[in-house]
């Protein structure tokens, strides 16, 4: 079978802190759930009980001959055809967790394990996260990092006083930021915020404060020495640029996000082209943020796949000569993974 683009059936999580702005992503809310995240791509054999609820996640094909597959099936079935030189993740999975979040209510203040704590404790892992901002009402902020001259043993006091956002950086929002989270970071989602969320596979999240909700676990000792205090983790952003064209946001070890745009003052009917990452040795992540659009073979050799507002795409490193189009004020969030990477 030639490989073809692989959009998937969203996996929703109802959360405490969730809402309903994720349907206009185009996500089947069940009815009267507050949902807080749609797990766009995932691929895990099993997730932590306050982040994924405990079970495994495994994305399932919603498209083409491959429908009803997991994509872990699909990357045994097509090997290279799909991942290229692309290596699993260490627990032997698709090496990116791809997400939508809905914060309609603030997120608890959390950190993901530091490399020096990782490195210390085996159970621990790695996430580091980048939040593109697909919607933010107006005065909505982010927390991400801690002040400058904040210790460990100030946090840790401010966190028993219920006084810790006081040592939190907030930083306001719109449509278009981008904001880059090493592992280590201490951040939440402020209330009124939708992001798109791409990370390395991992939810081992340490939460430290969680605004006095009650019933929630925190993981006090364990968030203090991850942290990044002074100096501080890198405050890496990229504001909203509504322009037409690509523009880089972030590289790392583990991947490299882009932002393409079409210009967007054409009529609605206009098509534009979207340049397609045919040489990158590896599979290719799209998320559409906003408007539609369709990828072609470019000699038959697959159907053609037409994606929308809200649908992840994986593009197989195998796909061969294509061409993508979009509509007016189609925006495309690009996540690119370097050729025999692996996650650890």
């Amino acid at each position: 079978m030639h490989p073809y683009p692989l959009i998937f059936e969203p996996i929703l999580k109802e959360k405490v802190w969730g809402g309903r702005r994720l349907a206009r992503l185009g996500k089947p809310l069940p009815e009267g759930a507050n949902i807080g995240e749609s797990w766009e791509l995932a691929d895990l054999s099993a997730t932590s009980a306050d982040g994924g609820g405990g079970d495994a996640a495994r994305s399932v094909i919603a498209n083409g001959p491959m429908r009803g597959m997991t994509l872990a099936d699909a990357i045994v079935a097509e090997g290279p055809n799909l991942m290229g030189s692309l290596r699993l993740s260490a627990g032997g999975g698709f090496p990116l967790l791809v997400k939508f979040l809905d914060a309609s209510e603030n997120l608890s203040v959390q950190v993901h394990p530091s490399p020096a704590y990782a490195r210390a404790h085996p159970g621990a892992h790695l996430k580091t996260e980048s939040w593109y901002i697909v919607d933010a009402e107006p005065g909505a902020v982010i927390y991400k990092g801690v002040k400058p001259g904040v210790t460990r043993e100030a946090f840790a006091a401010h966190v028993r006083d219920n006084t810790v956002m006081n040592d939190m950086i907030a930083i306001p929002v719109t449509a278009g930021d981008f904001h880059h989270l090493p592992s280590g970071t201490c951040h939440a989602l402020g209330a009124g915020v939708v992001v798109a969320e791409v990370q390395t596979p991992s939810d081992t999240t340490y939460r430290v404060y969680d605004w006095e909700r009650t019933g929630r676990k925190l993981h006090l000792d364990e968030a203090l020495a991850c942290i990044a205090y002074e100096p501080s983790a890198p405050q890496f952003a990229v504001a909203s640029d509504a322009r037409a064209g690509e523009r880089d946001l972030v590289a790392t070890e583990f991947y490299s996000l882009r932002e393409l745009r079409t210009p967007g003052d054409a009529p609605a009917s206009a098509e534009h082209p979207l340049k397609l990452p045919l040489d990158a040795g590896a599979p290719v992540v799209w998320m559409c943020i906003a408007g539609h659009g369709s990828i072609d073979s470019a000699d038959g050799a697959f159907e053609q796949t037409a994606f929308k507002t809200g649908d992840t795409v994986l593009i197989p490193a195998g796909l061969g000569e294509a061409k993508a189009r979009g509509s007016s004020g189609t925006i495309i969030l690009e996540a690119r993974l370097p050729s025999g990477a692996s996650q650890r």
